[in-house]
């Protein structure tokens, strides 16, 4: 299984901890330090943790399911304390990077069951491909191709190796680049543009995949009812702690309660990815048309 950055999380607190120009002062490091101990057990935890599989029962997946949750909500409690939260802000990434890391954690192993020669974790996926030769003469020797890609917080899919080649010519090019068959993009919180922003990135992978699979996941929304979610072309969105956002200075007044990640929209997200990674694909004109309904 060819695995991308998949410890975005632990690889956030080492870069800090080697940075020679930020986060160096005393309180920094010593911060960063504490965190990464907790982080070790927790990427330990998860890794001895097995499964779910392909063919675990429902009672199964349950179990092992509501196991990383708790484990999650355990080291998401520690890192979300006052001083920490204050202290690296949102830019830092150390917080969202969480929930990246916790996607390879729950479907590494469905994953790696399917097949050894899939793509997991952080992507450059395709987007687009254009041809910019500098001449004529250069256009008949070579494609000249260039591969407009687009990153994804993490995705499920398979790394692609073109070469190409124009008749007649020995000159060969070879592109490499990722197909998501589902792309997950993960947010603390979501709000209007960061959702009109997934929108557009989701419809521009299903114009070149259209079997694939566009998913976002957050922990709060900041989002009203005055939002329509049906024009937006993502396939579901999970906002995990089922709460609204709030300022992160209020989360630390007397009073205010901050829900926890729930297992049963974990386990939605994971039915969800499981069943569409298991399912057949089938589709076209003359697939439909043996039925007399096209979509």
């Amino acid at each position: 299984m060819i695995r991308n950055n998949v410890y975005v999380h632990g690889n956030n607190i080492s870069q800090k901890l080697s940075s020679k120009a930020k986060y160096t002062d005393r309180e920094s490091v010593l911060f960063l330090e504490e965190i990464i101990h907790k982080y070790e057990v927790w990427k330990k935890d998860n890794l001895e943790l097995k499964g779910p599989f392909k063919n675990s029962s429902l009672e199964e997946i349950q179990e092992i399911v509501y196991k990383r949750v708790e484990l999650l909500n355990n080291y998401k409690d520690f890192l979300d304390i006052q001083k920490y939260a204050e202290h690296f802000d949102s830019r830092s990434n150390l917080h969202s990077s969480v929930l990246e890391e916790f996607m390879y954690y729950l479907f590494k192993d469905i994953v790696e069951e399917i097949s050894p020669n899939a793509l997991i974790g952080k992507s450059h996926s395709f987007k687009d491909i254009f041809f910019r030769s500098s001449s004529y003469g250069s256009m008949v020797e070579r494609p000249c191709a260039v591969i407009e890609k687009k990153d994804h917080d993490f995705s499920i899919g398979i790394s692609v190796n073109a070469e190409m080649n124009c008749n007649g010519s020995q000159q060969n090019e070879v592109h490499i680049w990722d197909i998501p068959a589902i792309a997950i993009e993960c947010k603390t919180y979501l709000d209007k543009t960061m959702l009109q922003d997934v929108s557009t990135a989701a419809e521009e992978i299903k114009l070149k995949n259209p079997n694939a699979m566009y998913i976002v996941v957050a922990e709060w929304i900041k989002l009203t009812e005055n939002i329509n979610l049906k024009k937006y072309k993502v396939d579901q969105i999970y906002v995990l702690r089922k709460q609204k956002n709030t300022d992160r200075e209020y989360r630390f007044l007397d009073g205010y309660v901050k829900n926890p990640i729930y297992n049963d929209a974990v386990m939605h997200l994971f039915i969800l990815v499981k069943d569409f990674l298991t399912s057949d694909w089938e589709g076209g004109v003359n697939y439909g048309l043996q039925n007399g309904y096209l979509l």
